[in-house]
């Protein structure tokens, strides 16, 4: 779905494309973190005797599931609880 008017992004595109590189980096990057914090959160909603560890491994079934397959995540998963 995409309701924004495009005079608007065009002017949105403009806006962030007159940024430097190290700016629209930086800028992901805040996105990301804050899309963790925000994943982080119900995770520990949904489950709040979790541990840390187990934390992290939902993190990254939620995250990255769709894309690393179930194979691939028991692999990485086992590797996180191993470390």
């Amino acid at each position: 779905m995409n309701d924004t008017d495009r005079k608007v992004e065009r002017l949105l595109r403009t806006l962030l494309m007159s940024k430097s590189d190290e700016a629209r980096l930086a800028m992901g990057c805040s996105m990301f973190d804050d899309a963790k914090a925000i994943a982080l959160a119900g995770l520990r909603a949904e489950r709040p005797g979790m541990d840390d560890l187990e934390c992290r491994v939902q993190l990254l079934r939620r995250l990255y599931g769709q894309d690393l397959g179930e194979p691939r995540l028991k692999r990485v998963s086992a590797r996180l609880r191993q470390a």
